[in-house]
């Protein structure tokens, strides 16, 4: 068994764990690992113990390991999620080669990702990412500004609106970090309550190694770990 294979096991025992704690199905909740800054061998590993989803937040990164996993003999359907920042002059890349995008905070990137998504491919699934707390170093758009880029980007086609990405300024405690997780949640719950969409979101992307069990007591449907899985950066 490797390091990354036993490191899984761990992460999904967490989870597992976690879930029960609050009450609620593992099955609910779904594990991304955060591949960046580690090669295709170790999204090879974790794909060999049945890890399907991987999250990269540099774009021409991950490109380079979606080509090479892809051509890979005997190795799986993987589900790539672009997590990190996406400027104009990316758009165009990350349309043609990841299956989701979490980190859209912007009308004008929403609609070159569906100008440009390939037709030959699905639609790419796309979650918002809000600002939950007001840090300063951290992307998305502030809580009060939600709805109305969900209500756009919600009628563009080529993409679909699974639900809200956040990643809050760490929290001193359990308790801090269940706080700060249940305002995303919040936002989410009122936004689906509200009808306003024409489907409901069902994805809310929130809890990383440090806090997951605080998302996931808060109502995470996705966990993004990276270290816990593949170590220190």
């Amino acid at each position: 068994m490797t390091t990354i294979v036993r490191n899984l096991q761990l992460v999904r025992d967490r989870i597992t764990t976690a879930c029960f704690a609050a009450n609620r199905n593992p099955a609910t909740v779904r594990l991304l690992a955060v591949s960046k800054t580690f090669g295709a061998d170790a999204v090879a590993d974790a794909a060999s113990d049945g890890q399907r989803a991987f999250g990269e937040n540099y774009i021409a990164e991950g490109v380079e390991k979606i080509l090479a996993l892809r051509t890979q003999a005997g190795m799986p359907a993987l589900e790539w999620h672009c997590i990190g920042p996406v400027q104009s002059n990316k758009t165009r890349v990350v349309a043609e080669h990841f299956d989701w995008v979490q980190s859209v905070d912007r009308l004008k990137i929403a609609q070159r990702l569906s100008e440009q998504r390939p037709p030959d491919l699905p639609p790419l699934q796309i979650c918002l990412q809000v600002n939950v707390d007001g840090g300063a170093n951290k992307s998305g758009l502030p809580p009060d500004e939600v709805l109305a880029l969900a209500r756009e980007v919600a009628q563009l086609p080529r993409l679909v609106l699974r639900g809200f990405m956040s990643i809050p300024e760490p929290a001193i405690d359990f308790i801090a970090a269940c706080a700060v997780h249940a305002r995303a949640k919040a936002i989410f719950d009122e936004i689906n309550a509200s009808g306003v969409l024409p489907t409901r979101m069902d994805t809310l992307s929130m809890g990383m190694t440090g806090d997951l069990e605080a998302a996931i007591h808060a109502g995470s449907t996705m966990v993004r770990v990276g270290t816990a899985i593949f170590g220190d950066r």
